[in-house]
This record gives structure tokens, sequence and C-alpha cells, in this order.
């Protein structure tokens, strides 16, 4: 009776396995999907970009080097790494925004999948990816940092919320371009 039990969960196991690498297999044509969806959603979110906002403008230099390592792993963990990052600066002080709530939920939902979908696909071989995953962890934080502080310093007004998301939209159509070299 115990033998049993013991083959049904090991055979539930296998087979949760192997549909995880199945959908792990297909991850860039769902990111592709996903960021396809995540780009129409920032469109749907706001209106055109406000002329009021073209002056204070930034360039705050996203770390391209990071999406193209010599190792797909590497590029998986900088794509999850980011989505988290985008994910938390639009998760907070979004009421000066004024974005259509429903799009910008989405957009997050969209987002959080993702994330969990990258974080179950990715493997987690710390020693091996180490030093690239924490060099391009760095470059992210500090440019995400500067994002973040440009909000901060422009009191999430409507403007710094608008840059935000063409910088956003940025960092995904980046994505998309890494994921298809892929």
């Amino acid at each position: 009776m115990i033998t049993f039990g013991l083959i049904q969960i090991s055979l539930i196991l296998l087979c949760t396995t192997t549909i995880s690498s199945l959908q792990c297999n297909h991850l860039p044509l769902q990111q592709r999907k996903v960021i396809e969806n995540s780009l129409q959603l920032l469109d749907k979110m706001g209106e055109k970009f406000p002329q009021q906002c073209l002056r204070e403008k930034m360039s705050f230099r996203f770390p391209e080097q990071v999406l193209k390592p010599r190792q797909k792993e590497t590029v998986k963990l900088a794509i999850e790494e980011i989505f988290q990052h985008i994910f938390y600066i639009f998760s907070k002080n979004l009421t000066l925004a004024a974005w259509d709530g429903r799009a910008l939920e989405q957009f997050q939902n969209g987002l959080y999948q993702q994330i969990e979908q990258l974080e179950a696909c990715v493997t987690k071989k710390q020693t091996h990816y180490f030093r690239s995953k924490e060099a391009n962890r760095l470059k992210l934080k500090k440019y995400f940092q500067k994002i973040d502080c440009f909000l901060k310093d422009k009191q999430h007004n409507l403007c710094s919320w608008e840059i935000s998301r063409a910088e956003m939209r940025r960092c995904l159509q980046l994505i998309d371009k890494a994921i298809k070299k892929l």
C-alpha cells in the first residue's frame, strides 16, 4: 500500500517536472507575447507623451550589456531582474500618473506572472553564473535606482511618470530584441 502511494507521488512529480520543462522550453515565445502585451498596455495606460514633459526628459542609460552575455541562463536571470524592478517601480505612488487603472493592473499582473514563470524556469546554478549575475544585478540596480530617484526628486509628478513609462517601454523593447537572439 505504501509502495503504491510512493509510485503515485513519483508519477505526479515526474509529470509536473515534464510539464514545467515544456513550459520552460517555450519561455522565449511566451516572453515575447507578454512583452508585446505589456507594450500595448503601457500605451493604453496613458495618452501620448505630454509636450510639456519634453524639457524634463532624462537619459537613464540602460545597461544593454546585461542582455548580451554568452550564456542564455544569464540573459534569463537579467530579464527576471528587470521585470522585478519594473514591477517594483509600477507598484508605488502612482496617484499623480493619471493612467487607466485597469490597464495598469493588467500590466502589473502580466509582469508578476512572468517573474513567477522565470523563477520557476531559470536554473539556480549560483556558482557557475555568480560573477556575471552579480555584476549584471548591480548594473541593473543602479539603473533602476536612477529612475526611482528621478521619480522621488520630481515628487512622482505626471511628467516623471510619463518619462518613466517611456523608459520602461524602451526596456521592454530591448528585452524583446534580446529574446529574439536566444
